[in-house]
């Protein structure tokens, strides 16, 4: 499931990661975030994962599409998770995306938010 998290702003958007996401979730993320990309430009997006389980297969390709797509689109991202392979998705997925990408830990949260907005 994605959640949007009500602290987004502008080109700023967070949203909450959790279960394992499917092609619907997509079906409704990537439309807003495509929006947002036409009215404000290159974005820097927060994702919290909470209970993240991964993806089933039409989501895992959802996903690199979106990334390839909107490669130069993609400004900023912070992943905040709370497992270590969370971290090492952080890595691998640092060539798809023109942008700057950085793993925090659930409790640097504010932290995360704080290195998005610099």
């Amino acid at each position: 499931m994605i959640e949007k998290l009500d602290r987004s702003t502008g080109k700023m958007i967070g949203y909450i990661i959790s279960g394992k996401l499917h092609d619907e979730d997509y079906k409704k993320f990537v439309p807003e975030i495509e929006t947002i990309i036409e009215k404000e430009g290159p974005v820097r997006i927060l994702l919290e994962m909470r209970d993240f389980r991964g993806w089933d297969l039409h989501a895992a390709w959802d996903d690199l599409r979106f990334d390839i797509k909107h490669y130069s689109d993609l400004e900023r991202i912070a992943i905040v998770g709370e497992n270590k392979w969370e971290k090492w998705m952080t890595k691998l997925s640092k060539p798809f995306i023109k942008g700057k990408v950085r793993y925090f830990d659930s409790i640097e949260i504010e932290e995360a938010w704080k290195w998005l907005e610099s």
